[in-house]
């Protein structure tokens, strides 16, 4: 029987357990997108996690679009991830980034030059991006034109062999939360009728050509990725997501890519519909506590287990679930705040 403290064969790296820690937004960046010295300290903190998975990282100027985040485009932001990959490294442990690019979820405060935020069509989100200069509406995205498609696609392979020139181990597509990529799969939000809208084969189109470019730069078994089929977020719907993820997961077998990553986080029970069909490795995430982790393993539901919160709170997670330790219960006002606090001062049991 599997359980959460078995190693697991990821590609050419082995992973000494299956905890995994999720990707979460922790705005310790700086203003250029760089990570400061205390987010190699918060990650090599964590380091005992079976796989560390960095918090979302764009992958061009046009890409970001929350305040002090991180991204992977520019020489300076390579050089800020590679003191994080070495402080994990040292630590024993092993790290993935994950990479986006925010669509229409980015306001035009954040992008160069003040540019409207592009996305698969004009279709507005409802509600305010919360940002260091207040909270503000959100806009009508630009519809993408076709041609410069491509463009976005090449711009997530050099963002992917720049996180191999930063050390990461392997790289994750963010094709979740309702970001770009997920948008180009919603069919709520993507109403194109040209290639890249439509049918379920046309929607699905851009996560893969992404997909493709990131597996060129850094190798299938370096490359996973990441979905949440109608999270309640970002007016994300999905109202076919029982026909796009199955086909989706289809694709993803042919590639041979290192995992799939699914969160748990609406209507949709992605664990049940995609582990049946995906033949690789699972990664099911999204309000799982150790108990419900561990039956997953044992029935077979998932490979390894996400966790997101509990890593905040509690860097030596896999030791406390060992023990049997007392869980430290995270605090939301400091998720993304400046500085330490919050962040850097969780002690260890």
């Amino acid at each position: 029987m599997t359980t959460l403290f078995d190693p697991l064969a990821l590609g050419p790296i082995t992973l000494p357990n299956r905890l995994i820690m999720a990707p979460m937004t922790r705005s310790r960046a700086d203003d250029e997108g760089v990570p400061t010295d205390i987010v190699a300290t918060y990650y090599a903190q964590r380091a005992s996690a079976g796989l560390i998975i960095s918090e979302a990282t764009y992958v061009s100027p046009g890409a970001k679009g929350y305040s002090r985040i991180p991204g992977l485009h520019s020489a300076a932001q390579v050089a800020g991830w590679r003191k994080v990959t070495d402080a994990v490294h040292a630590k024993g442990g092993r790290i993935f980034a994950q990479l986006f690019h925010m669509g229409r979820v980015a306001v035009p405060q954040l992008l160069p030059e003040g540019v409207q935020p592009v996305a698969p069509s004009a279709i507005a989100i409802n509600g305010k991006n919360y940002t260091d200069f207040g909270p503000i509406d959100y806009v009508t995205p630009r519809a993408l034109e076709l041609e410069e498609i491509p463009g976005i696609v090449a711009e997530f392979g050099a963002a992917a062999r720049n996180a191999v020139a930063a050390g990461f181990d392997g790289v994750e597509l963010h094709a979740a939360s309702g970001y770009l990529v997920h948008q180009f799969l919603d069919a709520s939000i993507n109403s194109r009728t040209d290639a890249y809208g439509g049918s379920v084969a046309n929607r699905v189109r851009f996560a893969l050509e992404v997909l493709d470019a990131i597996i060129g730069a850094v190798g299938a078994s370096r490359t996973g990725i990441k979905i949440s089929p109608r999270i309640k977020f970002n007016d994300v719907a999905d109202p076919d997501a029982e026909e796009v993820y199955p086909h989706l997961a289809r694709e993803l077998n042919a590639r041979g890519i290192a995992y799939l990553h699914g969160a748990l986080q609406g209507a949709y029970d992605v664990h049940a519909a995609i582990r049946p069909v995906f033949k690789g490795l699972y990664f099911a995430g999204a309000g799982l506590d150790q108990a419900k982790g561990a039956a997953m393993l044992a029935e077979g539901s998932a490979d390894a287990v996400v966790y997101g919160k509990l890593f905040i709170s509690n860097p030596d997670l896999p030791q406390r679930f060992a023990d049997g330790a007392p869980l430290a219960a995270d605090d939301p006002k400091t998720h993304y705040a400046k500085g330490p606090e919050g962040y850097t001062d969780y002690p260890a049991a």
